[in-house]
C-alpha cells in the first residue's frame, strides 16, 4: 500500500514575485498544504538578491538561508555581524531578526526555508561529493532540491519523479502513517557528483 505522496514542482512553474523594497525577486517553490504566500507553516523559495539590502521580517518563523549562484554575501543580523555565507552554506536565524545583506561580488541567488517552529521540526543539509546517496528518514515530509544535473531517485526501492535543475520532489505522509511505516529508505544518483539541498520535516506533537 502507497502510504505516501510524492509531488514534483518544476522551476519553469514557480511564481515570481518583486520584493516590497525593489531589491531583488523571489520565486516560490512550494509551501505546506493549505498554505499560501502571505499565510503558512513552512515555504520553500528561491531568491535573486541584485543589491544590498534589508530583508523582510517573518514573525514567529525560524529561516534557513543559503547561496545557490554567486560569490555569496555577507549579513548582519540583529546589530552583529557573521561570517561570510559562501555557496553551500547554511545558516539559519529568527524571522525576527533585524537582517541587513552585503554582496560580496555581484548578484546572488539563495535558497530558502521557512516554517514555523511551533508546528514543526526542521533539518536542512546539502548533498554533494558523491554521486550515489543512501538515507533513512522518518520525517513526514521531505522535500529535495536539485541543483545540479541529471538525478534518479528511490523510495523503498521505488523510483520517483526525476527533478531536472532547480525542480522540487516533496513527499509527504500523515504524520499517523510516518508512525506506523517508521523510516523510509531513499536512494540518489547521478552521472556526476550530486548537488541536492534535502529538507526533513516533522509536526511537533501537541
Amino acid at each position: 500500500m502507497i502510504s505516501h505522496d510524492v509531488r514534483l514542482y518544476r522551476a519553469q512553474d514557480y511564481p515570481r514575485m518583486p520584493w516590497r523594497n525593489g531589491g531583488g525577486t523571489t520565486q516560490e517553490v512550494a509551501c505546506n498544504d493549505g498554505g499560501s504566500t502571505s499565510a503558512f507553516e513552512w515555504r520553500l523559495s528561491i531568491a535573486d538578491v541584485a543589491q544590498d539590502g534589508g530583508f523582510s521580517l517573518f514573525s514567529g518563523l525560524q529561516r534557513i538561508i543559503t547561496v545557490l549562484e554567486g560569490a555569496g554575501i555577507a549579513l548582519t543580523v540583529d546589530g552583529r555581524a557573521q561570517p561570510p555565507l559562501r555557496p553551500r552554506e547554511a545558516y539559519a536565524f529568527s524571522g525576527d531578526a533585524a537582517v541587513d545583506c552585503r554582496l560580496l561580488d555581484g548578484p546572488i541567488r539563495d535558497f530558502n526555508l521557512i516554517y514555523s517552529p511551533r508546528h514543526y521540526r526542521a533539518r536542512l543539509q546539502w548533498i554533494g561529493a558523491t554521486r550515489h546517496w543512501r538515507f533513512h528518514s522518518a520525517a513526514s515530509t521531505v522535500l529535495l532540491l536539485n541543483a545540479g544535473g541529471p538525478l534518479t531517485v528511490w523510495r523503498d526501492g521505488q523510483p520517483l519523479p526525476a527533478p531536472a535543475r532547480y525542480d522540487c520532489l516533496h513527499i509527504e505522509r500523515t504524520a499517523l502513517d510516518a508512525q506506523r511505516d517508521g523510516l523510509a529508505e531513499f536512494r540518489l544518483e547521478a552521472p556526476a557528483a550530486l548537488d541536492a539541498c534535502l529538507i526533513e520535516l516533522q509536526p511537533r506533537r501537541g
